[in-house]
C-alpha cells in the first residue's frame, strides 16, 4: 500500500496574502494551525474595535482578499514571526517593512494596502469592491480569519493538482489553491473519500469534514496578480463540480513536519 506523506505545509499569516512554507507545524484543538491566517485586512466600515488585536471572526467579505482584488497576489509578503516583522515587495523591490505589535506598525500597514486597493481594480463579482479604508486585525498564533469557521484547515493531493494540469494544458501552482497541507501518495481526488474520515497527521489527529467548492481565486497566477486560467469552468466542465481538497478539524492537538506519514 502506498504510504500518504506530507509533501508541503504552509501557512497564510495574513488572509488573503502571500503563501508561507513551512518545516513543520502546530495544530490546536478549536483553533487549527498555530499562525495560519493570523492577521486580516479588515474594511473599516464593516467593523471597528477599539483592540484590533482581539477581533473574532468574521465572514471573507469583511476583508480585502485575492478573490475579489487579484491584483494583491502580484506582491510577495514575507512574515517573520519572531520579530512580528511584514515584509513586502514586488518585482524584488522592497515596498514596506512594518511590524505588528506596535500601533504606528500596525496603522503603517493597514495605510500601505488601503493605498494599493487604490490603484488596482476589484473583480466584477467583487463581494466588497469599494475602496474603502482597511484596518489591520489579529495577533498571530492566536487569532485566525480564515474563509469558513476558524477551526479548520485544509489538504489536497499533489496528483489532484497534476490532473488538473494536464486538462488545463500547463503546470497549475498549488498556490493558486491556497492549502495548508499538499499530499503525496493519495490518487487524484482520492481525498474526497475521506469525507467522515479521522486521520493521524503527526502527533495530531484531525477528521476529514468537507469538500472545498472553490471561488474564483484559483483562476489568479499567484506571481502577477492575472487572472490567465479558467479553472473553474475546466473543473465544471470536466467534473460537473468545483470542488478541489478538503477541509479538516482537529481533534487532537499535536505538531506535523515536513514528509511526515498520514494514516
Amino acid at each position: 500500500m502506498t504510504k500518504i506523506c506530507i509533501k508541503e505545509l504552509f501557512i497564510y499569516p495574513f488572509k488573503g496574502l502571500s503563501a508561507q512554507k513551512c518545516d513543520r507545524v502546530d495544530l490546536q484543538v478549536g483553533h487549527g494551525i498555530l499562525g495560519d491566517r493570523s492577521f486580516g485586512l479588515m474594511f473599516k466600515e464593516d467593523a471597528q474595535y477599539p483592540d484590533t488585536t482581539k477581533v473574532p471572526w468574521m465572514k471573507k467579505h469583511n476583508f480585502a482578499m485575492q478573490n475579489d482584488w487579484a491584483g494583491l497576489a502580484a506582491l510577495d509578503c514575507a512574515y517573520e514571526a519572531a520579530t512580528s516583522t511584514l515584509t513586502v515587495k514586488r518585482k524584488g523591490v522592497e515596498l514596506l517593512v512594518a511590524d505588528t505589535i506596535s500601533p504606528s506598525g500596525r496603522d503603517r500597514i493597514a495605510t500601505f494596502f488601503t493605498g494599493y486597493l487604490a490603484g488596482i481594480y476589484p473583480n466584477q463579482v467583487a463581494r466588497h469592491p469599494n475602496r474603502a479604508p482597511l484596518q489591520l486585525v489579529g495577533e498571530f498564533g492566536k487569532t485566525r480569519y480564515p474563509d469558513r469557521e476558524a477551526v479548520h484547515i485544509s489538504l489536497v493531493s499533489q496528483a489532484t493538482l497534476n490532473h488538473l494540469s494536464e486538462i488545463a494544458g500547463r503546470q497549475i501552482d498549488v498556490r493558486r489553491f491556497r492549502p495548508n497541507i499538499v499530499l503525496d501518495g493519495v490518487p487524484a481526488w482520492g481525498e474526497f473519500d475521506w469525507l467522515g474520515k479521522q486521520m493521524q497527521l503527526g502527533t495530531a489527529r484531525i477528521v476529514i469534514t468537507a469538500r472545498i467548492n472553490r471561488c474564483l481565486n484559483i483562476e489568479v497566477n499567484p506571481e502577477t496578480g492575472e487572472r490567465d486560467i479558467t479553472l473553474l469552468s475546466l473543473l465544471q466542465k470536466h467534473f460537473h463540480h468545483t470542488q478541489t481538497g478538503v477541509l479538516a478539524k482537529v481533534i487532537e492537538s499535536g505538531c506535523v513536519a515536513d514528509s511526515d506519514i498520514l494514516a
